[in-house]
């Protein structure tokens, strides 16, 4: 079987991996994983109702590109993200990942102290210089030396501790090659693998390192435990509707500003105490606006990502890498919810270079 006549990273994939999802919080509740207990059945239905209104988005896009031809401005794509350009900016937010290293004292992914400041301006800035560019990279220029910036950027954006944006550079660098390169089945499947080791290695030794906790799960039960305590987390917000009066939205905007996490608003108001908290995908819309500002997050983002993947079908180039950056994100997104302004950046940044880059015109009847 070809799975190329299958884009397993259309944005349908996002649908089966919240499916993935919910199987894996059903194996932690099944064995009481830390005393989970599991989630109501109202809350199952808000998620299959948020992943319904994801697909009107998506079929929203197909409607609104029905009849229309897409063409890039190639001359300016070549201008604006030359070879030269695209690799200076990707040596740059290495080397403020390396500085922000050094500013930190240590590394933070032995050190729960260290993890807690980890993320600062100079973090921000690096990640948003080094994920797109290292994936723009690898997707428009060939040279097998770029996948050496990829290992070394790798390397120390895990070195941070966070799961999150080691994740993000290694599902996006994979669907970026998953469309530029013919990668066979064996080498689609052991990327599929090493993500997931990295997902589990990655988290089990920051949970570790956090000095004021004591863990004593094994890495695939601490796996499985994560995805049943953050849909119980959803599952309290589903019944707390509005609570927050848009705190979260105004903190992932203007937190990392104020230096407040909206992470921890999710888990003083679920939980009652401040600790740093993810609602998946569904729960910052609902505990701040409720379930309609939900379903209508859920269908912008189908539409969003359907859009630029229809763009990136028909012109290739940069759109590739972008599509990549947002998908992987969106995956992310399953679990930590929409809370980060970086993601928002990214967001932002396409829309940008798409309006800037992308002519897309009603075919003539003629």
């Amino acid at each position: 079987m070809d799975y190329k006549k299958y884009d397993i990273f259309s944005p349908m994939v996002f649908v089966l991996l919240v499916i993935v999802y919910l199987i894996s919080s059903g194996i932690a509740f099944n064995y009481h994983l830390n005393k989970l207990i599991g989630v109501d059945l109202y809350t199952i239905g808000i998620i299959f109702l948020g992943i319904l209104f994801y697909i009107i988005g998506m079929i929203l896009s197909n409607y609104f590109l029905k009849n229309k031809e897409i063409n890039i401005n190639s001359e300016k794509t070549d201008k604006i993200f030359s070879e030269r350009l695209v690799l200076s900016l990707v040596i740059i937010g290495i080397l403020l990942q390396i500085v922000n290293l050094i500013y930190l004292g240590g590394i933070p992914l032995f050190s729960g102290y260290l993890k807690a400041r980890a993320a600062t301006r100079i973090w921000l800035l690096s990640y948003l210089i080094f994920l797109p560019s290292i994936n723009i990279l690898l997707a428009k220029y060939d040279n097998k030396k770029y996948f050496l910036l990829f290992i070394l950027g790798l390397l120390l954006f895990v070195s941070t501790g966070y799961r999150t944006t080691a994740i993000a550079i290694v599902i996006s660098v994979l669907i970026t090659l998953y469309y530029t390169k013919d990668l066979a089945w064996k080498y689609l499947i052991l990327s599929i693998i090493a993500i997931f080791l990295l997902l589990m290695v990655v988290g089990y030794i920051a949970v570790k390192s956090i000095e004021w906790q004591s863990w004593t799960t094994t890495p695939i039960e601490l796996l499985f435990y994560r995805a049943g305590y953050t849909l119980q987390v959803l599952d309290r917000a589903a019944f707390m509707q509005g609570s927050t009066h848009g705190q979260l939205l105004y903190n992932t905007l203007m937190g990392f500003f104020k230096s407040s996490d909206p992470r921890v608003i999710v888990g003083s108001t679920t939980l009652g105490y401040a600790h740093s908290t993810t609602s998946t995908i569904f729960g910052p819309a609902l505990l701040d606006f409720g379930v309609y500002a939900m379903l209508l997050q859920m269908t912008i983002l189908g539409f969003i990502i359907n859009l630029i993947y229809k763009v990136q079908i028909n012109v290739r180039s940069i759109f590739i890498a972008l599509y990549a950056i947002l998908m992987a994100h969106l995956i992310i997104w399953i679990e930590t919810g929409p809370t980060d302004l970086v993601v928002f950046l990214f967001y932002l940044i396409s829309i940008i270079i798409m309006i800037y880059l992308v002519n897309i015109k009603k075919v003539s009847n003629k």
